[in-house]
């Protein structure tokens, strides 16, 4: 199948978010439980191969930028490898990458070598002491190392820090973080919890609504509004008045975005999800191991694309989310 494919509601596929492991080196709150969860059976994790295929067909169907996430896709030991195959398949314009950083200093270049063109980076709190009680690990300083790493790397611009922020817990980080985006190449992005926990404990009043962060922020540094990059853009954009850097409020939960969404996602058991909250999934590993064809593959992505709801339906009656935690689905 080859041209891009409309999905309904008259939005088009361009880009799949392409989960290489569901394994984690740090155990956010908003994301995996202190202990227990269990790690995916590494028979039922897509091979290089399988993920390298499965690109090519969807690129062949429209898509031209995938973004690697996990887990922590730097966990994964083969992932050089991986970027490299994306990077050098036929209609894929753009590779870019979602981690915590923990890892990214020593394995960076190896990866831009291989063909990565952007880094986003997680990273929820400068304070030691409330990283670790976020991501119950103290690893702040080697994610500040990686951060440097990358910014040695004029080539991977713009460089992104992804930040989640609670209610009662964040409100300190908003200034810190926003200061990255004037003192430093980063574009600093500030995102509303989702409620993607292993615990199932998120509820409405840990939101910090994109719009208060933004008044925070304007309060200490005047913004200007920016837009957004594209259309299909998660984030609003806004630059310092006084010309000296960007952030980004991306606000799922209280501004949903689904309208423009041109994003599809493939976790790391080759499970095909239509949107972050989705309740259903479609199998793609199975055709893929029983011998499907390309054209085979496309008819499967088409159909599940073509069942994609309107919205994601958070806060509307009823709403309950019981699917997978973020950490197995990719950021």
């Amino acid at each position: 199948m080859q041209g891009k494919s409309v999905r309904r509601f008259g939005r088009v596929v361009q880009s799949v978010r392409v989960s290489v492991t569901d394994r984690c080196n740090l155990r956010c709150r908003y994301c995996m439980p202190a202990q227990g969860l269990a790690w995916l059976p590494r028979d039922e994790v897509l091979t290089r191969e399988e993920i390298a295929r499965l690109v090519r067909v969807m690129a062949g169907w429209g898509v031209s930028d995938v973004r690697v996430t996990g887990g922590e896709p730097l966990m994964r030991p083969d992932l050089a490898g991986i970027v490299a195959d994306i990077a050098a398949t036929p209609g894929i314009r753009e590779v870019s990458m979602t981690t915590n950083g923990v890892l990214l200093a020593d394995r960076l270049h190896a990866l831009v070598e291989a063909g990565l063109h952007r880094v986003n980076v997680s990273v929820d709190s400068l304070d030691p002491d409330r990283f670790e009680t976020i991501t119950r690990r103290r690893e702040l300083d080697r994610v500040l190392e990686g951060l440097e790493a990358c910014a040695r790397h004029a080539d991977l611009g713009p460089i992104k820090v992804n930040a989640v922020l609670q209610r009662g817990l964040g409100e300190r980080d908003v200034l810190p973080l926003a200061e990255m985006a004037r003192t430093g190449p980063f574009v600093v992005r500030f995102i509303e919890s989702m409620p993607l926990d292993a615990d199932g404990a998120w509820t409405a009043a840990q939101v910090i609504p994109g719009d208060e962060l933004r008044r925070m922020v304007h309060a200490r540094w005047p913004l200007v509004p920016a837009g957004r990059e594209r259309p299909s853009a998660p984030g609003t954009s806004w630059r310092f008045a006084d010309g000296r850097g960007e952030v980004q409020f991306v606000s799922p939960v209280t501004e949903p975005f689904c309208a423009q969404c041109d994003r599809i996602r493939l976790t790391a058991d080759g499970q095909l999800r239509t949107c972050l909250f989705a309740q259903y999934e479609t199998d793609l590993r199975t055709p893929l191991r029983e011998g499907a064809d390309d054209a085979g593959l496309a008819a499967v992505l088409a159909g599940a694309v073509a069942a994609k709801p309107a919205g994601h339906g958070i806060g509307q009656a009823g709403w309950t989310y019981e699917g997978r935690p973020m950490s197995r689905i990719g950021g």
